[in-house]
């Protein structure tokens, strides 16, 4: 018995992600792929060699496209709950499902859907927020809704840069990070580096 998986019967076996981008521009176009998959390399100055620039880089995004790829274009039935889990690359297709017509997609459809996930992101929202006591007032376990939710420090752009030779810390601060204590006596800042 053989321990090698026959992925040979996968639309994604052997074609490079120049042919998966090329086949879907060319079938539905820049405009029905931003729609259904909202990825800006769709949406501002579209190409095939900078969207392809960016789904080599960027993982949840080329699995999305290759997902668009398997069960839109090349029309395959859902996967079960086991192949769901694996990157659309490693999933196994059953001999017997073979690709069909792509789907006739269109802006109206897109929009429908989106209108559908919306509906069902509010009630998510709405009924996560009755189970939380601390939701009724305003507050996250994270800090308060003023401050974003990241806490009294970074209340003020967290992640937005910062001007040179700042930080959130001042030095005199820094002996509540638990500095590491040289041999010779002095204190060591691990975290020095990421503050220049």
């Amino acid at each position: 018995m053989s321990d090698e998986i026959n992925y040979a019967n996968n639309p994604l076996h052997g074609v490079s992600l120049t042919t998966v981008l090329t086949d879907l521009v060319d079938h539905y176009g820049f405009e029905i792929l931003n729609a259904y998959l909202s990825i800006n390399c769709f949406k501002t100055k579209p190409t095939i060699e900078s969207s392809e620039k960016f789904l080599k880089k960027t993982d949840w995004a080329r699995e999305k496209v290759e997902i668009f790829y398997l069960y839109e274009y090349k029309n395959l039935p859902r996967v079960s709950s086991e192949q769901f889990l694996l990157p659309p690359r490693d999933r196994i297709v059953a001999d017997h499902q073979k690709p069909g017509l792509p789907k006739e997609l269109s802006l109206e459809d897109a929009e429908r859907l989106q209108q559908k996930r919306d509906k069902k992101t509010a009630e998510h929202k709405s009924n996560y927020g009755k189970s939380g006591s601390n939701r009724i007032s305003g507050e996250s376990r994270y800090g308060s809704s003023a401050s974003g939710g990241h806490g009294n420090s970074y209340s003020s752009g967290f992640g937005a840069p910062k001007p040179k030779g700042s930080s959130d810390i001042s030095q005199a601060d820094t002996s509540q990070l638990n500095p590491k204590e040289a041999p010779s006596g002095e204190t060591v800042d691990p975290w020095a580096k990421s503050r220049k």
